[in-house]
């Protein structure tokens, strides 16, 4: 008990530190204070162009899709045994959604310039949907794998792939230059937020059925 009380604590203490992050980040994104660190950050990944690598973030960016997004959460969830974890499922995905579509409409950010863009992307900018939708999708597989994988290796490589898959969509989206990095960094803290509170929330609720 008093074990489960200090990964509460600790968990509550990730999740406010990440909201303050992306409250800095949002203000300073309102603020138009962020050009300098995007560019920077643009340009250290972009250095690495070529054809090669033009042609695999432009297809590996798509895997954060809404189709693909959607496909893969249901087959976790029809792979899902109990209604509590595919209500895990399904209420992380709407929520990060909804939040997502609300704070675009809100600040209303423009992506970046034309001449950046290596394929065609409407919409508002910021907080980047492809990386909250991948972190919230893979990053729910993740807490499965953690709460429920036994073997140690198994899960120790599972997460590096997921944690690998998640940040790689990241920085397709700004290689692809439709997203800038501060568009990522927020989508990513803002959805670790989500995803802390309301599993732990779910599992308040159905207490006695998970550990985490």
């Amino acid at each position: 008990m008093h074990l489960q009380i200090k990964d509460y604590k600790k968990r509550i203490f990730v999740a406010t530190i990440c909201f303050i992050l992306f409250s800095i980040i949002t203000i300073l994104v309102i603020t138009n204070n962020t050009t300098h660190f995007d560019d920077i950050i643009y340009k250290t990944i972009y250095s690495c162009s070529n054809n090669i690598v033009d042609k695999f973030f432009i297809h590996f960016t798509h895997i954060g899709d809404t189709v693909p997004v959607i496909i893969i959460a249901c087959i976790i969830v029809i792979l899902l045994k109990n209604w509590k974890d595919r209500f895990i499922v399904i209420s992380n995905l709407l929520l990060t959604v909804g939040v997502n579509q609300a704070l675009k409409h809100i600040i209303m950010r423009e992506r970046p310039p034309l001449e950046r863009r290596l394929i065609k992307q409407g919409g508002f900018s910021y907080p980047s949907g492809h990386s909250m939708a991948s972190l919230c999708v893979y990053g729910v597989l993740m807490y499965f794998v953690i709460t429920k994988v036994k073997n140690k290796k198994l899960k120790i490589l599972l997460t590096s792939l997921l944690t690998l898959m998640i940040i790689m969509i990241g920085v397709s989206r700004i290689y692809v230059g439709v997203h800038y990095p501060t568009d990522v960094i927020g989508g990513y803290l803002l959805t670790i937020v989500i995803l802390i509170i309301n599993i732990s929330l779910i599992n308040y609720h159905f207490k006695g059925e998970s550990k985490w």
